[in-house]
């Protein structure tokens, strides 16, 4: 059933956008991904990018702004998709965990924190990813950082 919006949170860190990374159990297939998910009933935007932000990667956030807002192709789980800048607050990140339904689906294998000043550094599964490699070059854009460097 698709969900109108998918709120995110791009957590950077001296430089560094942290992503998680998905394992889909049926096919063992991988991939990288920004945090974020779907809203409860009763949260504001940044009540939800906080609680899935501690949800996926243990990680206490604050909300600075929002930094992104897209709408998706009409085929995937979401219509739109609303990308905050978020700055950790406290916690150590790690894995986290996927209370949700699509915890049958996939669960959170790993962690990493991808420079975004130097694209050549990150993993060659985002590079290749049609997803997760045009938000990156969209987040570094609107962070300002220059690829080229």
């Amino acid at each position: 059933m698709p969900r109108a919006v998918r709120y995110q949170g791009a957590i950077v860190r001296d430089h560094h956008l942290l992503l998680v990374k998905h394992r889909h159990h049926a096919t063992g297939h991988d991939y990288w991904i920004v945090p974020g998910g779907g809203m409860e009933a009763g949260e504001t935007e940044a009540q939800c990018v906080q609680r899935e932000m501690l949800e996926e990667t243990h990680l206490v956030v604050r909300v600075e702004r929002l930094l992104l807002d897209q709408t998706a192709d009409m085929d995937g789980v979401y219509a739109r998709y609303k990308t905050y800048l978020c700055a950790p607050v406290s916690g150590e990140a790690r894995p986290g965990r996927e209370p949700e339904p699509e915890a049958a689906v996939y669960s959170i294998s790993d962690i990493g924190w991808f420079d975004l000043r130097d694209e050549a550094q990150w993993d060659k599964q985002i590079l290749a990813d049609s997803i997760t490699y045009p938000l990156l070059k969209r987040i570094q854009q609107a962070l300002g950082y220059d690829s080229t460097r």
